[in-house]
């Protein structure tokens, strides 16, 4: 059962299509006084411009640099003054709207400055993931064709290589480091932006002009360039809030990386309401703690191997959780993947004051929120949720009809959030929007609650001897072994069974196991989603925290021995 709530803002729907339960923390927050009905009508620029306003002196960003022990700060006001001297610089180099800028830069104080100077220009900001290689790069900035490349010290070499194809399109090369280090074929930042003014320049910008254009991870496939509007990006912030209740006192603690859709998603939470964010450049449970206790940040956004690490950390003695201050930590949540249930419970005997959740989304839902546990729901560990905040879902067959509870099938998603289309790829658009509708490539199934329950990516299913297998299942089951820190489940090729599953453990430092004791542990399982072949080495995630499988399958599938 669906209720229709509508709520209107000159003119324009804000709210529909909520489950029941969510009616009375909707009715929260439409009566919330740290929004305002002004609130409801913001593109994230004027989100900016009000926090300067409201909150000026008051700090806004945090950077931590562990390993040197680094540490710089701005506040509302000097972001807010940031954004328009890029802004004005771009606007005098002949950015225009609708212009693409591409964005290339490690986390640092700078990026979300450069980002929203950007928006400011009503130029559509290209962020690029930073592991993607210098042929990778070159492929995105020829769909894209950007104006401008913005790069940092980290890609000098990168982007050099590829100079040549680049200049098609790349006016003007702007380097992010130290002067000294600034290649000559590039103009440095600083020089660039020069005396412009902090005035913010005053595009006319709509609500339903493009914003950004982010790209896929590419973990099923090549990226694909996913555009979203101003509409997308201002509904993720209220989306993120709603979901996680931040207030101006809060302080969220950055560690993914921005150019994702989820690292920066989750920090809108915060910043509708002025929040203060910490962007920490580098990832050990030490400096987490380290940065939770000495900040006092009340959320943190982890993904699955950096929580498991700390837990392996506090289990080994590498760390004290008596050592930290603490106690103002409130919500610790995951996304980006599936969630071994394993993993939150010892959480929670870690940390049992936290609340926790975990959400669920996609570059082409504007990031994490359109599925999410919920901070009340915890008794349903191991699901993602239900339909977020004004999204609605569906658990369907091929023919794209309704599945009763308990039946697996893809999951779609409908919402304010799902992105305009792939850009300049009508094909791929139409094969994953239908009539509204996100074709989300995930299985899922319903729970007689109406929770969802994620069964695995279409694409990764095993079909071995006629029987579906997911590998997410299989990984849940034996990530419960004490010995093991992370595993992949893919399906290799089998004369005889089609396919066969197949085991990469990466085991804990110091922990033995063998092939015979995994296939014992194993026996807890199904017969016919046993892995029958089994690899003891690493397991190579992504950015985000996903499982590079496509490079699994390609290292393991020829190779039908375990080792």
């Amino acid at each position: 059962m669906v209720i229709s709530v509508e709520y209107h803002c000159e003119d324009r729907l804000v709210l529909k299509s909520v489950f029941p339960r969510q009616c009375e923390r909707l009715v929260q927050w439409i009566d919330r006084p740290s929004f305002g009905f002004m609130g409801l009508k913001m593109l994230i620029t004027e989100i900016l411009a009000r926090n300067a306003r409201m909150y000026g002196p008051e700090t806004a960003l945090i950077e931590r640099e562990p390993e040197t022990g680094g540490r710089r700060e701005i506040t509302w006001s000097n972001f807010d003054h940031q954004a328009n001297r890029f802004a004005n610089a771009l606007i005098a180099h002949g950015v225009q709207p609708g212009d693409r800028v591409a964005h290339l830069l490690m986390n640092c104080l700078e990026w979300l400055p450069a980002y929203f100077g950007i928006l400011r220009t009503g130029a559509c900001v290209v962020p690029l993931n930073f592991r993607f290689e210098a042929e990778v790069i070159d492929s995105c900035c020829e769909l894209v064709v950007p104006r401008i490349l913005l790069f940092g010290e980290e890609f000098i070499e990168r982007v050099a290589s590829i100079k040549s194809s680049l200049d098609q399109s790349v006016e003007v090369y702007l380097f992010l480091g130290a002067e000294s280090d600034c290649p000559k074929f590039a103009s440095h930042y600083e020089a660039f932006v020069g005396e412009s003014s902090t005035s913010d320049p005053e595009i006319p910008l709509n609500i339903t002009d493009d914003a950004a254009l982010y790209f896929t991870s590419g973990t099923t496939g090549r990226p694909k360039a996913a555009r979203l509007s101003h509409r997308n990006l201002e509904f993720a912030c209220y989306v993120e809030n709603q979901h996680h209740g931040q207030v101006h006192s809060d302080n969220f603690l950055c560690i993914p990386p921005l150019y994702h859709t989820g690292a920066k998603m989750h920090w809108f939470g915060n910043f509708i309401v002025g929040a203060r964010a910490v962007i920490l450049k580098g990832v050990t449970p030490r400096w987490i703690l380290e940065a939770v206790s000495e900040e006092r940040v009340t959320i943190v956004w982890l993904l699955v191997p950096w929580a498991h690490d700390i837990l392996i950390a506090w289990e080994n003695g590498d760390v004290d959780p008596g050592d930290y201050h603490l106690e103002q930590w409130r919500l610790m949540h995951i996304g980006a993947q599936p969630v071994p249930p394993s993993l939150i419970h010892a959480w929670k005997r870690l940390f049992p004051h936290h609340d926790y959740d975990t959400n669920y989304g996609l570059t082409e839902t504007t990031g994490p929120g359109c599925v999410h546990l919920g901070l009340e729901h915890t008794h349903k560990i191991g699901a993602i949720g239900v339909p977020g905040f004004d999204w609605e879902c569906r658990v369907v067959d091929d023919q794209g009809n309704d599945l009763p509870e308990g039946e697996r099938g893809e999951l779609l998603v409908k919402g304010p959030g799902v992105m305009k289309d792939y850009y300049l790829n009508p094909e791929e658009t139409a094969a994953a929007i239908t009539e509204g509708w996100l074709h989300t490539g995930d299985i899922a199934r319903l729970d007689e609650d109406g929770f969802i329950w994620l069964v695995d990516r279409k694409k990764d299913l095993i079909v071995t001897g006629g029987e579906n297998v997911s590998p997410v299942e299989v990984e849940h089951f034996l990530m419960a072994h004490s010995a093991i820190q992370d595993i992949a489940v893919i399906g290799t090729p089998d004369r005889r069974l089609g396919e066969q599953v197949t085991a990469i453990i990466q085991l804990k430092t110091g922990q033995p196991l063998d092939r015979a004791q995994v296939l014992e542990y194993a026996k807890g399982l199904p017969r016919y989603k046993r892995p029958r072949i089994i690899h003891f080495g690493p397991v190579p995630r992504n950015a985000t925290g996903k499982i590079e499988k496509p490079r699994l399958r390609e290292k393991y599938a020829a190779n039908g021995n375990s080792s």
